[in-house]
């Protein structure tokens, strides 16, 4: 079964403790499925640094798959304000000279390998 990003969106909501987790599975397997029926159904704002996360997340990812990215997912809000997603301070400045261009068009700062997997 092909996991949605409305249905990562809900995971994410009932247990931020373990976003990562969530997020990645997300990444795993639209990059397996490339289906974009995976991200055309928005999902409803309900906190702002997941949301523009995973609003991000799609974006970059049908950038690099090559699939048109839905229209909702630019409506998503930016963050209001920068957001290390690491949480640590000796990798702020990789950050932002790494982060890829749709999560800093977010205020989202993340390094270049935050969407690789081993």
């Amino acid at each position: 079964m092909m996991i949605t990003l409305q249905h990562t969106h809900r995971q994410i909501l009932e247990d931020s403790k373990n976003w990562v987790i969530y997020l990645m599975d997300f990444v795993d397997d639209f990059r397996y499925h490339r289906n974009p029926e995976a991200v055309k159904d928005s999902f409803p704002l309900a906190d702002e640094r997941m949301d523009a996360m995973l609003a991000a997340t799609a974006s970059q990812l049908c950038s690099e798959l090559g699939i048109q990215i839905p229209d909702w997912l630019w409506d998503v809000p930016h963050c209001k304000e920068p957001w290390f997603a690491s949480g640590m301070e000796s990798l702020r400045a990789l950050a932002l000279v790494q982060s890829p261009a749709h999560f800093r068009l977010r205020k989202i700062f993340v390094l270049e390998n935050f969407l690789s997997r081993a």
